[in-house]
């Protein structure tokens, strides 16, 4: 197989995987897929990504900290920014319901179960399982090409993930408990949390990563312009 094929299934093989093995991941390994995403561009060179490796103890506390809020006060907690819109229209709507159908459809949940739902949503916040969280933070001060530019390198972590032969799920729901995040994480009043990630390994048998999202066709979003 060329190089550029094997980039390609590279990319084209990357899931949001929902449960993991606890088996740990070398910190050598973590270095080494973080040093590899931060080649990705940032506006004059600016990267305004810093991230916060969660393991073991650590790791653990975030969870505890986070889930005993889901569980107690969870409505006292709201987004520091708009990761959504405010009412999701077409073609967005759809979408986001076929993948909720999907998932709750392998995890056994009936329409309607609203605590089975709780329960899933739940298992965000303890990193689906993964041994390893990651904090996504930026400076409040930097402006929208900024985020833009985080997203790249996110991505970048991701393949730079599976490159190795581990799995990830990228994850705004962290978003909403920023301030149990802060308290944890002793951040400055300057940074915020842009999103949370797992990385692991992937459960092979859990039914929850044989969910494999559809993408829209390029007839859908792309317009080639010649003349």
């Amino acid at each position: 197989m060329d190089n550029a094929q094997a980039f390609l299934d590279l990319m084209t093989s990357r899931r949001s995987i929902r449960a993991f093995l606890p088996d740990p991941v070398p910190r050598a390994d973590i270095e080494r897929i973080i040093a590899a995403a931060a080649r990705a561009p940032s506006g004059t060179n600016t990267q305004p990504w810093h991230v916060h490796v969660l393991t073991g103890a650590a790791r653990d506390r975030m969870a505890a900290a986070v889930c005993h809020a889901f569980d107690t006060e969870a409505d006292a907690h709201q987004y520091e920014y708009d990761y959504y819109p405010d009412e999701f229209f077409e073609p967005y709507l759809s979408r986001r319901r076929k993948v909720g159908f999907d998932l709750y459809g392998l995890l056994g949940i009936a329409k309607g179960d609203k605590a089975a739902m709780q329960a899933a949503h739940r298992r965000n916040y303890e990193f689906f399982g993964a041994p390893v969280g990651l904090m996504f933070v930026i400076d409040r001060r930097m402006g929208k090409g900024s985020w833009l530019d985080y997203g790249g390198f996110m991505q970048s972590v991701m393949l730079a993930a599976r490159a190795l032969g581990y799995d990830t799920c990228p994850q705004a729901a962290w978003i909403q408990f920023h301030k149990i995040v802060r308290e944890q994480l002793e951040l400055p009043d300057n940074y915020q949390l842009v999103c949370g990630m797992a990385l692991g390994r992937a459960d092979p048998d859990a039914a929850a990563n044989r969910l494999v999202t559809e993408r829209a066709p390029l007839a859908d979003f792309v317009k080639f312009h010649s003349e």
